[in-house]
């Protein structure tokens, strides 16, 4: 047990080192230009400043702390792997659930950020001077979202700005809202207030179906996952003291168990996770590298 448990700390060591330096220490360093694909925009949206390889180095060591956490608990290393593995998935679970609270955010602040910029434009404001307020006084989520506005502006341009702040966003609701800005700045007229009503009204219908729609997955996406955790904690509770329990789980036969249990709940909560997934909105406005690789 101490051999297991000290291989599997020296390749969590290994795995601290790739996460700390980007580099995997087994694999030599190839330069690549940076790209920005799904699994990159995917940890934008939750605010990570990681590359996908980091967030796995990182899952992995999470992983693999379980696994020698739950090994040194239970005695036996066949039971520790289940445990392990939630704990490797952990920090995509939860950084989705940042993800999902993040973009839920932005996507209720539209309609109200659209109408206050409406009201600055009534009041003889131009359309960038209306944003730049917007980053100064508008809802909280979108005084982040558009902090770096108006030093983009003076440096880069009205439109350039936006492109940067829809790209750092990253989603498709904020997507067309800020296509629909470029357009009204390039255009302009008198239309751009009554335009901005009609996209804020849209804009509140659109978020009340995305949330009907999530509150109505929300409790069999709970279900199906206590299914899957619970019965591997009990397995883990039941190992913990010397018995007839953990003698039977560290013979061959508590492995074929271990084993079978393993791919029935592995293939049980794929099929659910499949099943419930809600697809995610295309980004039709968004990079051509993102658009690419949907």
């Amino acid at each position: 047990m101490r051999l297991v448990a000290s291989a599997a700390l020296a390749v969590a060591a290994a795995l601290a080192v790739g996460l700390f330096t980007g580099v995997v220490p087994t694999e030599p360093a190839t330069p690549e230009a940076p790209q920005v694909d799904k699994r990159q925009q995917w940890l934008i949206q939750a605010g990570l400043e990681l590359t996908p390889r980091q967030f796995w180095l990182a899952s992995g060591l999470v992983g693999l702390a379980g696994f020698v956490l739950f090994a040194l608990i239970t005695g036996v290393t066949t039971v520790a792997v289940a445990p392990a593995t939630l704990a490797f998935f952990a920090p995509k679970l939860y950084f989705g659930r940042v993800r999902d609270r993040r973009l839920s955010e932005v996507q209720r602040a539209w309609p109200d950020g659209l109408r206050d910029l409406v009201a600055s434009i009534t009041a003889g404001m131009s359309l960038p001077r209306s944003i730049e307020a917007l980053s100064r006084s508008g809802p909280e989520p979108l005084r982040r979202a558009f902090a770096r506005f108006p030093h983009l502006s003076k440096a880069l341009g009205t439109v350039a700005a936006l492109e940067v702040v829809k790209e750092e966003l990253a989603d498709p609701t904020s997507d067309r809202v800020i296509e629909v800005l470029i357009l009204a700045h390039q255009r302009g007229g008198a239309v751009v207030p009554e335009i901005l009503r009609d996209l804020a009204d849209s804009t509140s219908r659109d978020i009340w179906t995305l949330e009907e729609i999530a509150t109505q997955a929300l409790e069999q996406k709970i279900n199906a996952r206590a299914v899957f955790a619970l019965p591997w904690l009990v397995l883990v509770a039941i190992t913990a003291r010397q018995g007839a329990f953990r003698d039977f789980y560290a013979s061959p036969g508590g492995l074929i168990v271990v084993i079978v249990g393993a791919i029935m709940s592995g293939v049980g909560l794929l099929l659910v996770t499949r099943l419930s997934h809600d697809p995610d909105e295309p980004r039709v406005f968004g990079s051509a590298s993102i658009r690419g690789e949907g």
